[in-house]
């Protein structure tokens, strides 16, 4: 034998030997839709399918200290334009009863979906949709039974996480804090949750949960899986809070400002679901949303 195939033919069997077998495809999240839940599917997450209400709502201003049904929630129907055989593609249509129409196109990669927004104003008035709400309940995977009110509706939080400034140190890098976090407030129209507004977003305009005086140092907010081996985490762009929510869910809302007549918007929002590695994670969202991150 040649020595040149000789070399080869032991380098490959010591490569299968080794199991350096050439990878194959990694499994990308798969998407389901379900009425208005949205299912992020794939074999290896923990406690299954993570389920989304996608879109809670759409929400008015004026909304921190007023009455979630009578005042905030702004109707909407929910149209699917097309989904892809592979699972890997969804788009849809939202239309509110105040005339704004909001398009959606989401797309799975292996470890990230991909959430591009289109809205747009067709009537001669401002729309009233300040901002709206993804759900993603977090139950199962953060180990704690169902996505209902049931048991202690904070059993989860020690899971769960968003960034912070250095406490002295405004220019200081972004620093995971996990839940309950050292300032956390109590008191507000409905109880329990956590809300943060994020940077320049009117204090009234938010969630009429408690609100945390404290305004984060980037838009993520995510948790972490049962055994930590892997985190969840969103951002949205441009976000109008961050948001610990009741039925074990994490929020990043969306901003929408109330589109003047004619006008058009685009709106940017990632999920990851990736193994536990938080300086990659945020050298991807910085990747991401570089203009938030800077």
């Amino acid at each position: 034998m040649p020595c040149q195939l000789h070399c080869l033919t032991i380098l490959t069997l010591t490569t299968l030997l080794a199991g350096a077998v050439p990878a194959t495809a990694a499994e990308s999240i798969r998407l389901r839709r379900d009425g208005h839940w949205l299912y992020l599917e794939r074999s290896d997450l923990p406690g299954g399918p993570i389920q989304i209400n996608y879109l809670e709502a759409y929400c008015r201003a004026g909304s921190t200290d007023a009455d979630w049904v009578k005042h905030t929630v702004i109707r909407h129907t929910n149209e699917l334009v097309a989904a892809s055989a592979d699972g890997r593609e969804l788009r849809m249509k939202d239309t509110l009863t105040d005339g704004l129409v909001v398009e959606h196109t989401i797309t799975a990669g292996t470890d990230e979906v991909t959430f591009e927004l289109v809205a747009h104003n067709p009537t001669a008035a401002r729309s009233e949709a300040h901002w709206a709400q993804p759900c993603v309940r977090l139950g199962p995977f953060t180990g704690f039974p169902g996505n209902g009110p049931r048991g202690d509706l904070n059993d989860y939080l020690p899971k769960c996480f968003l960034f912070l400034k250095p406490e002295g140190d405004p220019a200081g890098a972004p620093v995971l804090t996990r839940m309950p976090t050292p300032v956390w407030e109590l008191k507000a129209r409905y109880i329990p949750g956590q809300v943060w507004a994020g940077p320049g977003v009117p204090r009234n305009d938010v969630n009429p949960r408690p609100l945390n005086p404290q305004t984060p140092a980037n838009g993520l907010i995510g948790c972490f899986s049962a055994d930590e081996s892997m985190l969840f985490a969103t951002a949205w762009e441009p976000y109008q809070e961050l948001f610990q929510g009741v039925i074990r869910c994490v929020h990043s809302d969306f901003r929408l400002g109330g589109l003047k007549p004619g006008e058009t918007r685009r709106i940017r929002g990632k999920i990851y679901v990736m193994k536990n590695d938080v300086d990659a994670l945020l050298r991807r969202y910085e990747a991401d949303f570089p203009d938030r991150a800077r």
